[in-house]
């Protein structure tokens, strides 16, 4: 049998992970969410996959417009990840007074983050609650500086 997903979560707050902003653009209109589900699964092709939730308005736009962005944050980006990860209210514009450029798709990415990826959906794999989204990196870029980590429901820094 199956663990719960109370158990299953209880025991991934164990695995410390970075902290990125899923966001997507369709026509004018913007989204965007706070994951730890971002990975790099394949190097050539270059695929990185991200998991979203069923019932968000990222996970809704990405299906409609098939591309994404990732920003990967920085240590002193907590409030970048607060804002994006449901802290705001859904009814509002979370990319309100936020700086954020843009590279050939059109996706909003951060400015400030330590990378940055422009992704065509490759493939979806739905689930029960979530959805299960590879996509193939168009563009990259990156920054210098130290990554903000998640650990055991709390942000954490890298000691040097």
């Amino acid at each position: 049998m199956a663990v719960s997903p109370d158990e299953l979560k209880e025991s991934m707050r164990c695995w410390t992970t970075g902290v990125a902003v899923v966001t997507s653009k369709f026509e004018q209109e913007l989204q965007g969410m706070t994951v730890n589900s971002f990975i790099s699964i394949s190097i050539d092709p270059p695929f990185v996959a991200v998991t979203l939730a069923n019932a968000t308005r990222t996970k809704n736009l990405v299906d409609r417009s098939n591309i994404f962005g990732i920003t990967i944050l920085s240590v002193d980006q907590e409030n970048i990840s607060d804002r994006f990860s449901g802290r705001i209210p859904d009814g509002e514009n979370r990319f309100k007074d936020l700086q954020y450029f843009q590279l050939d798709s059109g996706v909003p990415l951060i400015t400030g983050g330590l990378a940055f990826f422009e992704c065509d959906v490759k493939f979806k794999y739905p689930m029960k609650d979530s959805t299960l989204f590879i996509g193939e990196v168009q563009k990259a870029q990156k920054n210098v500086g130290s990554p903000l980590l998640y650990h055991n429901r709390q942000y954490r820094k890298i000691k040097e």
